[in-house]
């Protein structure tokens, strides 16, 4: 008795059949992955981690992150002009160290600048007090690029005299690691330049 065939075309259907679904299923497959992909891409972006003070995880979104970068450059730049012009004979060394930290070479450019016009020889030589009264940023967005204005005012005090002065200067600002505890905010100021310098008043 022979064995009865089976109708080809029964059997190419099948075929086909089963090439399909297995098509549909990679590209199934395929789209699902992407979209995976794609979204947790999103989500990175829009979302960043920080340390609370008690050590745990706290999940931010961007619009927080850049109102947070705000906040910690503006007390980058206090902390910086701080450190680089509230200064005396006992601490300049020290508070300059400091602020050649939170800055690139044009922050050391000036400050070798000062240093060659004696500045930090007179302060030795006649005690003078240098001490900032008060600092104004203004902090500009322009292309996820961020520049800065700031005003500060401080007196020198002479012994008998005391000349307050305003000056105005600008840079910008970058993101680099934080360096605990020499730049806590992870931000640095380039291409920084004293503007203006005028003095306000004297005091006897």
């Amino acid at each position: 008795m022979k064995t009865p065939y089976k109708n080809i075309y029964n059997v190419l259907k099948l075929n086909r059949f089963i090439v399909l679904a297995v098509i549909i299923c990679a590209l199934l497959s395929s789209t699902f992955s992407v979209w995976m992909t794609f979204t947790t891409n999103k989500n990175a972006l829009n979302s960043a981690f920080a340390i609370n003070t008690d050590g745990s995880i706290i999940p931010l979104k961007l619009v927080t992150q850049k109102e947070n970068f705000r906040v910690e450059a503006l007390s980058h730049l206090e902390l910086f002009h701080n450190y680089f012009y509230n200064i005396d004979a006992s601490n300049y060394e020290r508070n300059l160290e400091k602020a050649l930290w939170l800055g690139n070479s044009t922050i050391d450019n000036l400050y070798r600048q000062k240093k060659a016009v004696g500045v930090y020889n007179r302060l030795l030589q006649y005690s003078l007090v240098q001490k900032v009264l008060s600092i104004d940023s203004r902090i500009t967005e322009n292309n996820d690029s961020y520049s800065f204005t700031t005003t500060t005012i401080f007196e020198i005090n002479r012994g008998t005299i005391i000349d307050t002065y305003e000056l105005i200067s600008t840079g910008n600002l970058i993101m680099v690691d934080r360096n605990f505890p020499n730049n806590p905010h992870g931000l640095l100021i380039t291409d920084y330049f004293e503007n203006t310098l005028k003095k306000l008043n004297d005091e006897n």
